[in-house]
């Protein structure tokens, strides 16, 4: 059941198969996949102010947000190998995330409520994720700051890179960690993106 294609409109014996035919025996797949017990992961693409996003999620929650210069296809895959290959395009199992992605860039939503699932980290890293939530709304840490409140002041390098690593950006706002300098410092989703994602919050405060 492991669904990596985006888009498509050929079948493998050269068939042409209009988007809008495609999309409904997708959907036909999925439902009955589910109806099944055979879904273990859906997806769905989501349109915002930083680009589409890809969002996939399982009976625990979502476990995985990425933006597009990240490679759909190429996520998909990754999350199909290392959480489960039964993973299909259903977006309606990801509506209510949807809706909260929707309510937050339009600046009406300040914390998401939708549950999440650290499948993809352990260890330290996890420990800084999980930690993420904490920091308020449109404020911001330093990374050094963020080590400190770990009780791990020389880890600011390892936060950095929980933070580069986080598989659930926005929902999980690792944008809120900055340089001690106030530099920007890196995101998975482009500078532009995390200005942009800053800029919303302190708006909307």
């Amino acid at each position: 059941m492991n669904s990596t294609e985006m888009t498509g409109d050929r079948l493998a014996g050269g068939f042409s198969v209009a988007e809008a035919d495609l999309r409904v025996l997708r959907d036909r797949l999925s439902r009955r996949a589910d109806q099944e017990g055979l879904l273990e992961l859906a997806y769905r693409v989501v349109d915002s102010p930083v680009g589409r996003l890809l969002v996939i999620a399982g009976d625990h929650g979502v476990v995985r947000v990425a933006f597009e210069r990240e490679g759909f296809p190429a996520v998909l895959s990754a999350v199909a190998e290392r959480v489960s290959p039964r993973l299909l395009h259903a977006p309606w199992k990801l509506d209510a995330v949807a809706r909260e992605f929707d309510e937050y860039f339009a600046g009406r939503r300040r914390q998401f409520e939708t549950p999440v699932d650290f499948v993809l980290s352990s260890g330290f890293r996890l420990s800084v994720q999980r930690e993420l939530p904490a920091i308020g709304y449109g404020r911001t840490i330093s990374y050094r700051d963020l080590a400190g409140r770990l009780e791990n002041p020389r880890a600011v390098r390892a936060v950095g890179t929980a933070c580069a690593t986080n598989p659930l950006p926005v929902i999980v706002p690792c944008h809120r960690v900055v340089r001690s300098d106030g530099a920007l410092g890196g995101y998975l989703g482009g500078l532009d993106a995390k200005t942009t994602l800053l800029e919303l919050e302190r708006e909307a405060a």
